[in-house]
Order: structure tokens, then sequence, then C-alpha cells
């Protein structure tokens, strides 16, 4: 059968296209297999020297040092301890932004590992150990290791990249401003303005070197709730004499459980509520005058969000106003969804693939755990995703997130490597003027 001109060329263009990503693609490898041993070595110096959310100023000053010695140009202190750097390639074409976080957790480290966290610290009036919990050790030495691959590939770059290491993520004090919404109010996503960006989240109980991502809705919104019941005080021997603010605060628990379960509808979307503490009284023949309890609510879709904020809410003083008392509910926002551009999500794919391989990219089902990327996705495109370090010789469940025994498999740092620094120049590629 002959072919016609038109699909000869067509078929010849692809085949040219394919090449040149494939010769691309082994560029990046090359370049990422050079730096793995100094983004293992950055790890684990983070890892031993972590700090806590708008505290990490030697965490920032390393990276800025780290980054001067690629010839970057550096901004640092932004948002009270970030780091921000520009690397403008040798051809025009757009603007990316690549984001780490950089804070540690209240966390006494259990590891037995040579560069395991020694460093203690007072947080909400207690001594506590900190660590690197959640991975942002990993994620500060991966967006470095990119830093470095990118630097050394700068004059074949097609426009600008943007490194932002956000200090923060976990929540800033009280009291404080912090974390991405800081960082994009003093101008991170400016000067000059991004047009895309990108970030990742190493998952412990992901296999080592899958990447999971899905377009929409990716992780969830998480809200703070406080609800505090007022009864009034008696004698524990004669309950009748007052109103039991504990009592009407189990009821009132039982009672949020339905919220969930019988009153939203979770064909649209998940919802989770959970609470997860309860103070009140101080001695066991004293009924108190009032108990407090916290928790926090995950959705997914904002229509679902308010309405489970409003059903708490009634929910909560009718049940207290049943007993005889009352309740206050406050409701503060924290961070809204993680939810992926559709473009984009639909055109990182093939880019994942090539960086990790088919067999480790997958679409996966949203999570309700929350990360303020969110904020950055709110004022441009944004793509977020889970790299795996399922840690090697750990038992079918390994030490999950905010835990003293968490541990990552470093191996596959350099995927992570890869994945960013591919997503960013096809970004950059696809783009260009």
């Amino acid at each position: 059968m002959k072919l016609s001109p038109t699909i000869v060329m067509v078929m010849a263009t692809f085949a040219t296209f394919a090449q040149s990503q494939g010769a691309l693609q082994s560029r990046i490898d090359q370049q990422a297999a050079q730096v793995e041993a100094r983004v293992i070595e950055w790890r684990r110096w983070f890892h031993e020297h972590p700090e806590l959310s708008n505290r990490e100023i030697n965490t920032g000053a390393r990276i800025a040092e780290i980054l001067k010695s690629f010839g970057l140009q550096v901004q640092y202190p932004v948002a009270k301890t970030g780091v921000v750097a520009l690397l403008k390639g040798g051809k025009p074409g757009p603007v990316v932004a690549l984001r780490s976080d950089i804070d540690a957790l209240p966390i006494t480290e259990r590891n037995a590992l040579p560069f395991a966290s020694k460093v203690t610290t007072t947080f909400s009036g207690r001594e506590t150990g900190v660590m690197h919990a959640c991975g942002h050790d990993a994620h500060m030495a991966i967006l470095l290791g990119v830093a470095q691959v990118l630097s050394n590939m700068k004059a074949s770059l097609n426009g600008t990249v943007k490194f932002i290491f956000q200090p923060a993520e976990e929540g800033a004090p009280s009291g404080e401003e912090g974390g991405a919404r800081l960082m994009i109010k003093e101008g991170v996503l400016e000067n000059p303005k991004v047009d895309a960006i990108f970030g990742l989240h190493v998952q412990a109980l992901v296999p080592a070197g899958q990447i999971n991502y899905k377009s929409g809705s990716f992780m969830a919104a998480v809200d703070g709730l406080t609800i505090t019941v007022k009864g009034r005080g008696a004698h524990g021997a004669s309950p009748w004499d007052g109103v039991d603010p504990i009592v009407l605060s189990g009821q009132i628990v039982s009672s949020l459980q339905t919220i969930v379960s019988r009153q939203l509808d979770l064909t649209r979307a998940g919802a989770v509520l959970t609470i997860g503490t309860m103070h009140a009284g101080i001695r066991s023949n004293i009924i108190p005058e009032t108990a407090v309890m916290e928790g926090t609510i995950r959705t997914f879709d904002s229509t679902m969000q308010l309405e489970m904020h409003q059903r708490i809410e009634r929910t909560a003083m009718k049940v207290a106003e049943s007993g005889g008392g009352s309740a206050d509910v406050v409701i503060h926002k924290t961070y809204p969804a993680v939810v992926n551009n559709a473009e984009l999500a639909a055109w990182a794919g093939p880019s994942l693939t090539r960086a990790a391989g088919a067999a480790n990219v997958r679409i996966t089902p949203a999570v309700t755990m929350a990360e303020d990327f969110s904020f950055f996705q709110q004022k441009v495109p944004g793509f977020f995703f889970f790299l795996g370090v399922y840690p090697e010789g750990k038992p079918e469940k390994p030490p999950v997130h905010h835990t003293p025994d968490f541990m990552i498999n470093e191996k596959v740092l350099i995927t992570g490597v890869k994945a960013l620094s591919t997503l960013a120049i096809d970004y950059m590629e696809s783009k260009k003027k």
C-alpha cells in the first residue's frame, strides 16, 4: 500500500519529534545521575538540621548558598525564611515555577540513622524534638538537584525557571503570617510573572519510584473547627442542679458523624469530619461550665464545603440547646483543595512517563490530606504529584508521615529530580516563542 505524501510527512515529523524528545530525556537522565550523590548529601544535611515553620533560618541560608554556587539570581529571605532563585535560559520563552517546602515538625525522631535529628525546641510550652517527618528534606534536596541539572542545560532552555523554597507549609505559628500565602503576598509569582507552577510530595505508602497524580481535585481543602459547649456547673453528686457540657459534647460528636454518613451526597465528592481533641473539667466530682472540642474538616467540592459548615453549626447548636446548654462554633478555613489544572495534567502524563517509565506512572484517587501548594494554583495553572518513597526493609505497613519513625528510600530521589526537570523543560518547549 502506497502512503500519501501528507501521511509520510506527518510520520516523519512524529519520528523526528520522538527522536528529539528521547535525546532530550537522555541528557536530563545523564545530568540527574551526575548530581544524585549531592542530592542525597543535601537531604541528609537537611534531615539532621530541621527547623520549624517560620524558623527555618539556617535552612534558608544553606539553600541560598547552594543556589548561588550554580550562578543563579537568588533572593533571601523571602516570606521570613524562604528562598527564590531565577534561572534565565538561553532562549526566550515562558516562566515556569518549581516549588519545595522547607519546614519540619515538632516530633522527636526514633530512627537509628547516623544523620538522625537530635534537635530540640520548645513548642506550645513543651519540650520536643524537631524532625523532618513529612519528607520536606527530600523535597529541598530534589529541587536543588533540579536547579543544578537545569543550570547545566541553561543555554538550551527556552524560557525562565523560578525555584521557590517555601517556609511554613505545615502552618505558621499562631499570630504569624507564613507559607504560600505570604510568598504570594510578597510577589513570588511576579517579576517575572509565572505562567505555570509544578510541585511534588514524597509518599511513604506509595511504592518506591512510582509517580501518582490525577487531574482536577487531588488533595482536600482543610478547615479547622472549634466548638465551645456551655453548660452550668454543679456538684458531680447532683447533676440535675446544672447542665453538663461533657454529656452534651458527647451527643454533639455522635450527631456530627451523621453529617457525612447521612446528609451529604457522597456520589459528588468525598468528605471527612474528625474531632481530634476534647477538653473539659478539672476534677472527677465537679461538673464544669464549659467543654471545648477541636476537629478538622476535609472536602473537595466548594459547595459541599459550605453546606458542611452550615450543617456542623446547626447540629452543634441545636443539640446543645436540646439539653439546656449552648454551643459556639468557629470554623476557620486553612488550605483550599489542591486542584490540578486539567490541561497541565493531560500534558504532564507523557512527560512523567518518559522520566519515570510507563510502569511507574499511575492515575490515583484523590486523598484527604492537604497542601498549601493550592494557594499557588489559585493564582496560576498548577500541577502537583506524588513520588513514592516506600522505605527499604520495612514491613507491609511502614511508618506514615508525621510520625517519629517516618523514613524514606533515598534511591528514588533521582526520579524526583528527573520528573521535575522533564516537566520544566517540556513545558518551556511546548510554550516556546
